[in-house]
This record gives structure tokens, sequence and C-alpha cells, in this order.
């Protein structure tokens, strides 16, 4: 049965928002940059949120608000996977978690492997925890961007102590696949290293694409490493605060446990009521309308690409609705997004924020309509010609 794809809410309703994406830039520039979608909430969100505001439910966030639960069921039913509640704690959000859980499985100076053109906080995240960055950037292959196998095994060999994943991968919504993480992890046992996977964009895998929770991967997998994930950008809550750290096994539960008790205070109590209602099974018919639109403009994005930028490349992400796409070829320099907001009056994120592999590349955010993805698009080809 096919899906009806969610409509995004009119340009002029959202710029009565005050977020980041609407406050960053004026009136005239369209704003695709910052990973906020253009979409009404799911209903159960709203209506969840609604009756907190009514009943002055803004306390603190009690010790058990559901999220755990909630996060389980909805792992069986979109991924066919059973990950234990007590083996998962929350936080504020992923990067909280993921310097939290560093600073327990390195020590100051050790290496972490990152694999750019990657999401740009993991570029502080590391430091922060302790670490330092040890790049290993991603491959061309085949079918796209795939995890370098034999230089993380490498780096590892060499005395990384972590390797932080994306999966799907930011900026290129790959999703990495099951045999790729569980060689990983075969690594990092043998080097007695520690796997962290940043999956905050697992709910928005397209059908088909065979997204395998790292955990999941295999049993090594499972004793190796670690989850952090929230409902934060499948259903556009980064300003309400809740994500989960998962672990795969007691041993890596009881690291979990070890966390102060203030790791989990952070966690917002409108982010879990609201991640309670994503995870909910009256929001799968809300997710997969979101997937249907964001599917149709991750197609859009091509063929407005070939008709208005024909220097550009772009392969269509597997995951999430952030298009990673090269205009090196365009003689616009490494930077392209300058001009491009400059004079097209369009925000994309810039590519070298994303690493050195990000030198002539921009990153749309395609959550949005069908009307402004376009509009957007006519105006960097207006500058092809220019």
């Amino acid at each position: 049965m096919r899906v009806t794809p969610l409509k995004a809410l009119p340009l002029e309703q959202l710029r009565e928002r005050s977020s980041t994406k609407w406050r960053t830039y004026p009136a005239d520039v369209l704003p695709l940059f910052v990973a906020e979608t253009d979409f009404p909430l799911a209903p159960a969100i709203t209506a969840r949120l609604a009756r907190a505001v009514t009943l002055g439910d803004t306390g603190y966030t009690p010790p058990d608000p559901g999220v755990r639960d909630a996060y389980v069921a909805f792992a069986g039913r979109r991924f066919g996977w059973a990950p234990r509640p007590d083996r998962i704690r929350t936080t504020g959000d992923v990067i909280m978690g993921v310097v939290e859980l560093l600073r327990r499985v390195i020590e100051p100076g050790d290496r972490v492997v990152v694999t750019p053109p990657v999401y740009p906080p993991f570029y502080d995240a590391v430091p922060e925890a302790g670490g330092v960055v040890e790049r290993v950037p991603l491959r061309a292959g085949p079918s796209g961007h795939e995890l370098d196998l034999a230089g993380i095994e490498a780096a590892l060999a060499g005395g990384a102590r972590a390797v932080l994943l994306c999966n799907p991968h930011n900026p290129t919504g790959t999703v990495h696949g099951r045999e790729a993480l569980a060689k990983i992890a075969e690594a990092a046992d043998r080097f007695g290293a520690t796997v962290i996977s940043d999956e905050i964009h697992a709910p928005l895998a397209y059908p088909g694409t065979g997204f395998t929770p790292f955990l999941d991967a295999s049993p090594t997998a499972a004793r190796v490493g670690f989850a952090v994930t929230s409902a934060s950008k499948a259903f556009n809550l980064a300003g309400l605060k809740c994500a989960l750290m998962i672990a795969g096994d007691d041993e890596h539960a009881r690291v979990l446990r070890s966390l102060p008790a203030e790791v989990e205070w952070r966690t917002g109590l409108f982010g879990a009521m609201a991640a309670v209602a994503s995870f909910a099974p009256e929001s799968d018919a809300w997710l997969d309308s979101a997937l249907a639109a964001i599917d149709e403009n991750r197609r859009l994005l091509a063929d407005l690409l070939s008709r208005h930028v024909p220097g550009a490349r772009y392969r269509m992400p597997d995951a999430g609705f952030l298009a990673w796409v090269d205009l090196g070829g365009l003689g616009w320099g490494d930077n392209p997004s300058t001009r491009i907001l400059r004079e097209a009056r369009v925000a994309l994120h810039y590519g070298p924020a994303f690493g050195d592999e990000g030198r002539g590349h921009v990153r749309f955010n395609i959550g949005c309509s069908p009307e402004v993805l376009t509009e957007a698009v006519e105006r960097i080809g207006a500058l092809v010609d220019a």
C-alpha cells in the first residue's frame, strides 16, 4: 500500500519558529543547513506535550520516564532488534552520551578513530573526552561511500583505543552493512578497543536499505560496543534533550551504571515525554509518511541538480534528510556554500566542516517542501551561467 507523503508546513508559518534554522539568517535566505525538518510534529507528540503544559508538568525528569521500554519496542518493530531495557540509560543528547562513554573507555591522549567526512561535532567530542582524533576516511566504493575496514584495523593495530562510528552516516546518508560492522567489531575485539555507534539517523533509514544496529551486527559487536541514539532527528525534537545510551552486554551495562547520576539528570522531562510518544506504535504511520516525503525529495534533488546544476555530483542517501553534494567541478572553491549564501541566498552546511574530504561539497537539508527545495536549486543553478 502506498504511503501518503507528509506535507511540510507553509514557509510563512515556518518563519514564525524561533529555532536555529529560522533565526540564523535574514528572511530572504532559504535555510537548508542545520538538521531541523519543516514537518508538523507527530500528533502523539503534540498531544503529550500539550497535556503536560496544561498540567504544569514541567518538573524534574523521573527515574524511569518510560523511554527505555518505548525504545525497545520501537527497535523490535523497526529493526527486528531486542535490546534489553536494563542496559539502557538516558542523557541530554547524543554527543553528551558519546563524550561520557569515551571518558570511560579511553585514557587521556588515546586515539579515537573517526571516519570523515563526518558530523562536525565528532571532532570536538573526542578531545572533550580527552582523546585524539585519528582520521580514517570513508572510501569511494562501487555503490557509494563505505568504511575503510583495512584502514580502521590498521589504526586499531597501531594503538587506537576506540572507534566512533556514524550509522547511518552523516553527511553521506550511507547505511553501513552488517558484514562491515561485524568486521569492525572483530578488529576492535582483537585489539582490545571499544566501538561507539551514533545511530541517531537510524529511524530514517529507507525501507529496503537493511539498516543494522551495530550491537546487533554480531555477538562480538554486542560485546565490544555501545550505541547512542535519539528520536530527535526523525521527529524534530532537538530542543527537548533526550538521548539513549545502550550497552550490548552486562559488562558494558555496568559501565553505564557507573556514570554519574548527573549524566542521566541531563535528560529533559519534555524530551522524555516526546521520545516515548515518538517511539509509540501510534507514531509509526507519521514516521512512514515523513520517510515517504523525504524519499520523494531525495529523488527530486537528483532531477533538479541534473537540470539546473549539471556539474554537481550526488548519490541519493540510504537514510535521512541530509544530502551530500559535490560541487567541486564548478570552480567555486573549497567552500562553495559561501558563494551560494552570498549570491543565491540559500544557506547550506559547508563541506569543509566535515573534514578535508568535504572540500568542494555542500550538505543540503531536504526535510522541507518540494517547492522550497526546487526554489533553492533553481537559485543555485542561476549562478552556474552567471
